[in-house]
């Protein structure tokens, strides 16, 4: 695969640029860097685009996963960990590739206090009334450091060529864990609407512990109160992969549900600690 010629795409402003993957340039800030597609992901695209060491140059927060599907990434304070499907949580070596990610360099626009969020459903509706106050139309990214008294996520076992599905993989290598009374980090990505066709609308959460044992894809969550730190972001690009197998995906294929049961759905096999 060519890793030196990758396309840009500036979403917001409609412009189309080629840069070189090294980014000899300094990263803009206020950029959401996307690796490929959760499109192409779900319809089985796990090699490896770019590497964890290029992709610390671009931000030092965000989420994403691994070749193969190993296992979930939460990148929080320029570190880039990677949450097994045994449950064990290591920093990833900079020489492993990444088919996927969301990442961009935090900087705190403002404060959200919350208290008393029952579930997942409810931080999304909080964070809802901020997004539309402040513009449903951008990208937002957070951080919440608070103690859980209780979070279901997931993981996966990493898949071999090959490879499934998005969904595919999950049903045979997803694996959960509940934990009662943990202190850690959540990290979240919010896309607007119109990314339907790159993304998935709105919001999608990480977590990591605070001793930085456990971690991955939040299920669902609970917590007595907290302040999420928002970063509000109005550029976007996509580095796209340039190798045959992803030049035959048909990218305009429906994958709504796909995603959504990717995202959200439990496993009933799945292992639960």
């Amino acid at each position: 695969m060519n890793l030196k010629k990758k396309c840009t795409a500036a979403i917001l402003t409609g412009l189309l640029a080629c840069s070189a993957l090294g980014y000899a340039a300094p990263a803009d800030r206020e950029t959401i860097q996307q690796v490929a597609l959760l499109q192409s992901l779900a319809q089985g695209y796990f090699g490896g685009t770019v590497t964890v060491k290029q992709l610390r140059k671009v931000g030092d927060i965000g989420i994403g996963t691994f070749k193969g599907l190993n296992g979930e990434m939460i990148v929080l304070d320029g570190k880039v960990y990677q949450a097994l499907g045994s449950g064990e949580v290591v920093i990833a070596d900079d020489k492993d590739t990444v088919p996927f990610s969301n990442v961009t360099f935090f900087d705190k626009d403002f404060t959200l206090p919350m208290k008393d969020i029952a579930d997942k459903e409810a931080l999304e509706g909080k964070l809802n009334q901020v997004v539309k106050e402040k513009g449903e139309n951008s990208f937002y990214m957070i951080k919440l450091h608070t103690t859980f008294p209780s979070i279901l996520f997931r993981s996966e076992y990493g898949s071999e060529e090959p490879y499934p599905t998005l969904v595919g993989a999950l049903k045979e290598k997803q694996t959960e864990f509940t934990h009662k009374d943990i202190t850690g980090t959540v990290v979240g990505l919010y896309c607007p609407n119109y990314m339907g066709g790159l993304n998935t609308p709105g919001w999608h959460f990480h977590f990591i512990s605070d001793d930085k044992k456990h971690g991955g894809h939040v299920l669902e969550l609970s917590f007595q109160s907290g302040d999420v730190l928002m970063d509000k972001t109005d550029k976007f690009n996509m580095l796209l992969p340039d190798d045959k197998s992803f030049q035959t995906l048909n990218l305009a294929k429906d994958m709504k549900e796909e995603i959504r049961q990717a995202e959200q759905d439990k496993q009933p096999s799945a292992q639960k600690k």
